[in-house]
């Protein structure tokens, strides 16, 4: 008779804690993990490991499968990438607390603030909720493929106790704010895993509206982030643009003195301020040292955009001869009429670098210093000499030229407008290794139609770990950063980690021959929404509670994910 429901045989275990890799067994019994070593009993499912990295399930804590956990149970693409938590409800957006009249309002903020298809989201939310407690509950009904936790979101709170006055960005009144305040702290107790909030101007509802939260008074902020605190448990988290850096960290210090409560928020290397991140890595220092918990969430590549004819954005989306000629086609319709030599002529003929704004990318669309082809496999690192304004020098064109026959040619283009300003990953690395970061904001779930970086652990192990021309990142340390100390950051202290009385949450990895490949474009979301995936090749197995999710990329009939209530204590 079988010892063990599985053993996991002679991998190279690296078990969060950021030693080095072992040689050894790992034994799961139910949905725990309780033997690491040599493991002399055999299991019901004996899974050969030889050869292959042994890791704990990678915690992703920046997602926006608010919408997708409550009509589908596999969360990808998330889960083809070794993820086996999730938590949603980040930049103060999401679906709850939600009264029926604010569903479109509410609606309307998430396609265009995390670029998930209205129609899709009209199709697929239910709405058999009104309270944060009830959304819980929605959550709660369909097994997933991952665990599953969420946060209180500013915006939808705005929203319930403000309504149209919310989105007309007026303050709140004291009892309005008493009100917010009073929601939060009942949606931490019903187990909401913390508090979201945005203040940055990228965030703008599908009509071009700022988010509700963006300008909240500080006094709002702190009442609810002390509302927070005053159940002794959830965290706080944010996005800003820091235009006045000082000042805007003094607010996230008064959130954090206020409410007892660790905060995060989104650290970039700005376009407009190459070394602003510099400035707020230390002030995160300044605060640890009063004892404050702030820490920064970093992106493990450039952040930017993908184009193509598939996708919501292309360079030539707002040529009008170009919209003459594809307008209503499908893409490989569209693909097909640009390869006509007289289509091209006069297409680039009325192509200008005039500042054209679309509602989502704004001009951003015909910067092309900071645009690259992205081939198959992609490469998040591209040289200098790869952008489309050095690619025309060369060549004599111009670049919406070789725009121009990378789309018609059914391809994508990368632009890189954050995390890139020197052309190389340097200042990532910094930041990445900075003691008060961790990996974040791969924002899985969201932007479906111009942004795929549920990759970013993958990214991790594979760029930094392995491909990487220029300072590396130990393994150990990536599996810590991304298992244990991205759990550990929001109060999650069962998992992270492969050790006896920890989640039985693995994932298997041949490092060898592991291979990212690019997005594709499906439509599968409800009402035939279309969305970017990732696929990945060299994740062996991937367990979640100790069952068997993903063999190689392909799905097993198991969905043991669960709702997440509230945080998790550590193995005694």
């Amino acid at each position: 008779m079988a010892a063990h429901d599985v053993v996991v045989r002679g991998g190279s275990v690296v078990d969060g804690n950021g030693g080095p890799p072992v040689t050894a067994d790992v034994a799961l019994d139910g949905d725990r993990i309780v033997e690491v070593g040599r493991v002399s009993g055999t299991g019901r499912r004996e899974i050969d490991a030889a050869g292959a990295v042994v890791a704990p399930g990678f915690v992703d804590i920046h997602t926006h499968y608010d919408g997708q956990a409550t009509w589908e149970s596999r969360l990808q693409p998330s889960s083809w990438h070794g993820v086996t938590t999730v938590v949603a409800g980040n930049c103060g957006v999401g679906f709850a607390p939600a009264r029926p009249e604010h569903h479109d309002r509410l609606i309307e903020l998430m396609e265009g603030v995390e670029d998930i298809p209205g129609v899709a989201l009209h199709e697929g939310l239910a709405w058999n909720w009104e309270s944060f407690d009830e959304f819980l509950s929605a959550l709660e009904a369909l097994p997933h493929d991952v665990d599953l936790a969420t946060q209180v979101p500013h915006a939808a709170l705005r929203v319930h106790t403000m309504g149209e006055r919310a989105a007309a960005h007026e303050p709140a009144t004291p009892d309005e704010i008493a009100a917010m305040a009073s929601l939060a702290r009942r949606g931490i107790e019903a187990g909401a895993l913390g508090f979201s909030t945005s203040r940055t101007l990228n965030h703008r509802s599908i009509d071009g509206e700022l988010t509700p939260s963006y300008d909240a008074g500080a006094d709002e902020l702190v009442a609810i982030a002390s509302a927070v605190g005053e159940t002794g448990r959830g965290v706080l988290q944010l996005v800003s643009d820091f235009p006045d850096p000082e000042a805007e960290f003094a607010l996230l210090r008064r959130m954090a003195g206020a409410s007892g409560r660790p905060l995060s928020f989104s650290l970039l290397q700005f376009p407009e301020d190459h070394s602003k991140h510099k400035l707020l890595l230390s002030l995160m220092e300044s605060a640890a040292a009063d004892g404050l918990t702030i820490r920064g969430q970093v992106a493990a590549r450039p952040v930017g955009m993908l184009m193509g004819l598939a996708n919501t954005l292309n360079p030539f989306m707002t040529n009008p001869v170009w919209r003459g000629h594809c307008d209503g086609l499908a893409p490989s319709e569209q693909a097909a009429r640009m390869r006509d030599p007289q289509v091209r002529e006069e297409v680039l003929a009325a192509q200008t670098r005039e500042k054209d704004r679309s509602r989502l990318g704004g001009h951003m669309i015909h910067k092309y210093h900071l645009m690259y082809e992205l081939g198959d496999p992609p490469d998040y690192e591209p040289p200098p000499s790869s952008a489309l304004t050095e690619r025309a020098a060369r060549a004599g064109v111009e670049p919406a030229e070789i725009a121009y026959d990378v789309v018609a040619a059914g391809g994508m283009l990368y632009v890189t407008f954050a995390n890139y300003a020197h052309g190389n990953l340097d200042d990532v690395h910094e930041m990445l290794v900075h003691p008060l970061t961790v990996p974040g904001l791969s924002d899985g779930g969201a932007h479906v139609g111009t942004i795929c970086d549920g990759s970013f652990p993958t990214t991790l192990v594979q760029h930094w770990c392995r491909d990487r021309d220029g300072a590396r990142l130990d393994l150990p340390f990536v599996v810590q950063r991304q298992a244990r100390d991205t759990a550990r950051a929001v109060g999650l202290l069962d998992r992270g980690v492969l050790a006896p009385g920890y989640r039985a949450d693995l994932t298997v990895i041949d490092l060898d021959a592991m291979r990212l490949h690019a997005p594709e474009m499906h439509q599968d979301l409800p009402a035939g929404g279309r969305r970017l995936q990732q696929r990945v090749t060299g994740y062996r197995h991937t367990l979640v509670a100790g069952q068997e999710t993903y063999v190689d990329g392909e799905p097993t009939d198991a969905l043991p994910g669960r709702l997440l209530r509230g945080p998790r204590r550590a193995p005694a």
